[in-house]
């Protein structure tokens, strides 16, 4: 049967005229993809790690000195537009640019913004400008190389979901490096380093995919121009062969998996916001002695080892393409050669000082960590393990992020009321963090997945925005609520403001499993 299976999908990419290199039983097609990403992602939360920080750091110290909740809600509104610009990219791209140019356009407008963002230190309307040429170049970007990875497979692919998963965790291994390398620069030597750092490797993602082009095949160009091979690849069944009430159900199902994933966002973007504001205020960072030598080992190995397995995708990938695409893999050696070279730079310094001071952006960048260690794992588990219905999964996840707030509730239980500064262990969002990534894993990667499965082709860049429209609904949500993080600590607690997350989260979990073998009739045997 799996063989049957290659087999499609290697008649599918014929079909495509995609370059039907297999990479690990992938298209070669996906991992471009996957470095593209990457590199986009880096930027992305190499600022975002530095966003809130920046915002409510000391003048003094370089920053803007502005309150928590000032900065909560620039945070939101940010987060929010980000996610909602997509709507736009996605119908552009379907109906105007097609695919690879909206990419390109928005890879272009991104790295703008990360310039104007470097020279805040000039002019402050340098940063907000920053700001809005990240939003639009993201929405540009964002929608369409997603719906480019769903291309890559037919929808009776067992090895979607596996895809999107490999996908997902180059997603993540950007934001790994950008918080990590940003995070630190941005902390320790400049902010405008931190935002300028970020341009770079959005600058060379671009390059990679330009290069790139042909090996998707007609996947992605202009629509006028591939229409007609379109209709003849294929053969127009979905929308022929489907019915009406069936498109109707499936895309009810896709609303659905958007509210779950709302409800998740609301509480997983904390992250940037008030769980960044509790590691620099209320959790434990200086480390002396015996402690800072273990931290700086850690660190160590945090650092290497994801980069290890990273590179060697990019090994894999550059041993298949190398005769017939040398400037992909220039480019992408290009990348990892700096990386390397600024974490080379980042240890030395860390093991030169006698003490060790955890920077904010050091948490968050756990989840990426996390995501690139397990994201193989959950892969395997949901191809050859225990594949549960889609709304079991999303179930989980959202009963899993309710979980790492009950972690944090529980942690910060010594917290008085009122408290602006306390010193609590960092094992809590450590953990938080941990659990985090399960639920997103069980989450993010496979609603994107139903989303591309469950969509009438001719709309799938549009519903792909819709579905990042719903992040940004959960952004400005969780964006708002945690404005609000100083009142409601003043009035009950930091534990009882991180419980609110866990009982809403475990109410829609408990929903979504009451109501799954509805949803599952709904979806007509997509899978």
């Amino acid at each position: 049967m799996s063989q049957l299976k290659d087999e499609a999908l290697v008649s599918h990419l014929e079909q495509l005229q995609v370059d039907n290199i297999l990479v690990k039983g992938h298209p070669a097609g996906l991992f471009v993809l996957f470095f593209t990403e990457m590199w986009e992602r880096f930027s992305y939360y190499g600022m975002r790690a530095l966003l809130t920080i920046f915002l409510i750091s000391e003048i003094v110290n370089g920053g803007w000195g502005w309150s928590n909740e000032e900065a909560m809600k620039l945070y939101g509104l940010y987060t929010g537009f980000v996610f909602l610009t997509p709507l736009i990219g996605g119908v552009i791209a379907d109906r105007l640019l097609g695919y690879k140019k909206a990419i390109l356009i928005g890879a272009l407008t991104m790295t703008a913004g990360h310039a104007a963002m470097a020279l805040e230190g000039i002019h402050a309307n340098f940063f907000f400008l920053g700001l809005i040429l990240m939003i639009l170049g993201n929405g540009m970007f964002k929608p369409n190389i997603a719906s480019m990875v769903g291309k890559l497979y037919p929808d009776s692919s067992s090895k979607k979901d596996a895809g999107y998963t490999i996908f997902y965790m180059g997603i993540n291994g950007g934001a790994f490096l950008g918080m990590m390398l940003c995070g630190y620069i941005g902390e320790k030597v400049g902010w405008h380093f931190g935002f300028g750092l970020a341009g770079i490797f959005m600058f060379l993602g671009m390059l990679q995919f330009f290069f790139a082009q042909k090996i998707f095949g007609i996947i992605g160009d202009t629509p006028q121009s591939t229409k007609e091979k379109e209709i003849k690849e294929v053969k127009d069944n979905s929308e022929v062969t489907t019915p009406a009430h069936v498109t109707r159900d499936r895309l009810i199902v896709i609303g659905i998996f958007m509210f779950a994933s709302i409800i998740f966002h609301l509480a997983f973007e904390q992250a940037g916001g008030s769980m960044t504001i509790f590691a620099k205020n209320y959790t434990q960072r200086i480390l002396e002695g015996q402690t800072a030598v273990i931290f700086k080992w850690v660190d160590a190995a945090l650092t290497v080892f994801p980069i290890l397995v990273v590179s060697a995708v990019l090994f894999a990938l550059a041993k298949k393409i190398w005769f017939k695409y040398p400037l992909i893999v220039i480019c992408s050696g290009l990348s990892f050669a700096i990386i390397w070279v600024l974490c080379g730079w980042k240890l030395y310094r860390e093991f030169n000082s006698l003490s060790s001071e955890v920077t904010v952006s050091w948490f968050p960048m756990l989840n990426s960590f996390f995501i690139i260690t397990l994201a193989t794992s959950f892969s395997r588990i949901w191809e050859k393990v225990w594949n549960p219905s889609g709304p079991i999964k999303l179930a989980l996840g959202l009963a899993i992020v309710g979980l790492s707030f009950a972690a944090l509730s529980y942690g910060s239980l010594a917290i008085p009321p009122g408290a602006k500064t306390a010193s609590v262990s960092m094992i809590w969002l450590v953990l938080a963090y941990f659990l985090q990534t399960v639920g997103e894993l069980c989450l993010s990667p496979v609603g994107l997945s139903y989303v591309s499965k469950l969509s009438p082709q001719k709309v799938i860049g549009l519903l792909f925005g819709i579905w990042y429209c719903g992040n940004a609904i959960a952004n400005f949500i969780g964006g708002f609520i945690g404005s609000y993080i100083d009142n409601i600590t003043a009035t009950h607690s930091m534990s009882y403001f991180f419980g609110m997350f866990t009982v809403v989260s475990f109410i829609f979990a408990i929903i979504l499993v009451l109501c799954s073998s509805g949803i599952k009739k709904m979806m007509h045997g997509i899978h």
